[in-house]
């Protein structure tokens, strides 16, 4: 699990690149709860979070200066 802090200090490609990866990683371990393979069900939360906080600090950076 990453921090928000830790995702400011990233730059927009890196922050793109993480949000890529962890959209795959999610988009695997959906298709292992399907399957009834998914040994660690927490995982699929953690991943969904992190995506969830990569997103925003995305958001955050790419936004207007009027708008916060």
């Amino acid at each position: 699990m990453t921090s928000a802090r830790e995702l400011h200090d990233l730059n927009e490609d890196d922050l793109r690149n993480r949000e890529r990866d962890l959209d795959d990683q999610l988009f695997r371990l959906r298709i292992q709860k399907a399957m009834g393979h998914l040994d660690v069900p927490l995982k699929l939360r953690e991943v969904r979070r992190d995506l969830a906080r990569v997103k925003t600090v995305l958001r955050q950076k790419t936004a207007p200066a009027g708008r916060s």
